[in-house]
């Protein structure tokens, strides 16, 4: 687990997760994310990634789920307990996946949403936009465009700016390169990691392109039916032959393993053992 001692702004300690008080969804996670850091969490469709997000900003409540064991902290603060609405205005703030919009509001109006979460007057909500249009010149030039009419990339733009209105101090970013072309997934992520270098803003990602994800992030947790089988840094898991084969569809020699032969993994699990 990565060692950031007391500069840890996010801790969960060994937290279990169920919906509809039957269904175990997560099985003593534990992770950490560093001030300053990007994290990644990464697993295969239904390991629990999401579920991880929103047990730490709090939405679990709307979808009938609970922690029911373990704790989670922000910044030395237990927040498991807390409504969702208080966890987001002390800072914690999920981009949920799925490039959520007013579509009939305006671009601009979108983002001045945002805005209201943190309170503050005109020159707040002046420079909250400033820091938006700085690092997303697109929203500024189609500011007066209704939203429900923008692409998908510039709805993602958007939905990140909007959080970034709320002046956040953890973001939780879910699957921000779904569905988008490959020139905006790169556009978007050199943003994401030019927020985090300059503003010095921690971000827990949950992204299914694990390279792109280990490109951005300095260190990843693995997840696999609800449990972290595996972590490291970027680097180390990277080349790990496991991931590399189950995750980056790579063999030790550089060639594409099939999909039968990947399925081998679901039998052998090598980590597990």
């Amino acid at each position: 687990m990565v060692d950031a001692g007391n500069s840890s702004v996010l801790k969960l300690n060994n937290i279990e997760v169920m919906y509809h008080e039957v269904i175990l969804v997560l099985k003593g996670v534990s992770l950490q994310v560093p001030a300053g850091g990007i994290i990644a969490l990464l697993g295969a469709n239904g390991a629990g990634k999401s579920t991880t997000l929103k047990a730490i900003s709090g939405l679990l409540r709307h979808e009938d789920g609970a922690v029911t064991d373990g704790s989670i902290q922000f910044m030395g603060e237990r927040i498991d307990r807390e409504s969702a609405e208080e966890i987001a205005r002390m800072g914690v703030i999920q981009v949920i996946e799925g490039r959520h919009v007013f579509e009939h509001l305006s671009v601009e109006e979108n983002l001045r949403v945002g805005a209201h979460l943190r309170g503050g007057d005109g020159a707040m909500m002046r420079s909250g936009l400033e820091m938006v249009y700085h690092y997303f010149p697109r929203l500024k030039e189609i500011r007066t465009r209704t939203a429900g009419f923008c692409s998908g990339g510039e709805q993602q733009m958007m939905v990140i700016g909007r959080a970034l209105m709320t002046r956040p101090k953890l973001m939780l970013l879910d699957e921000p390169s779904l569905g988008l072309a490959p020139l905006l997934i790169k556009e978007i992520f050199t943003i994401i990691t030019r927020l985090n270098q300059e503003e010095r803003l921690p971000i827990l990602l949950v992204e299914q392109n694990v390279k792109l994800a280990l490109t951005a992030a300095s260190y990843a947790y693995v997840l696999e039916t609800g449990r972290v089988v595996m972590d490291g840094t970027a680097d180390s898991l990277r080349d790990n032959p496991d991931i590399k084969e189950f995750y980056l569809g790579l063999t030790d020699l550089g060639t594409r393993k099939s999909f039968r032969a990947i399925k081998h993994y679901k039998r052998r699990k090598r980590w597990l053992t």
